[in-house]
């Protein structure tokens, strides 16, 4: 084997052996992806833990919130004249 078709031979080991580590760290929940898309390491400390608690209480509450708007936008209009009557009450 000629030394080229060796230097390929190992770029594509180490980049395989690089993405099964990465998915396995990734698996274990120790490489999250980052904002940007990058992959970086959880540091999870307090002040960004209690955020994450509250950003996840928020969109629990956006979704309960859409989910109302979407039954109120497809039900007919005798349902939808009743509950608008029922929250003003």
């Amino acid at each position: 084997m000629s030394s080229a078709a060796t230097m390929i031979v190992a770029i594509v080991l180490i980049v395989t052996i690089g993405r099964v580590l990465r998915e396995r760290y990734r698996a274990m929940g120790r490489l999250p992806r980052g904002k940007d898309n990058r992959w970086t390491v959880n540091s999870i400390g307090g002040e960004e833990s209690a955020e994450n608690t509250r950003l996840q209480s928020e969109v629990a509450r956006l979704n309960e919130r859409i989910r109302v708007l979407e039954r109120l936008a497809t039900d007919p209009a005798k349902r939808l004249s009743d509950e608008i009557d029922s929250l003003k009450d």
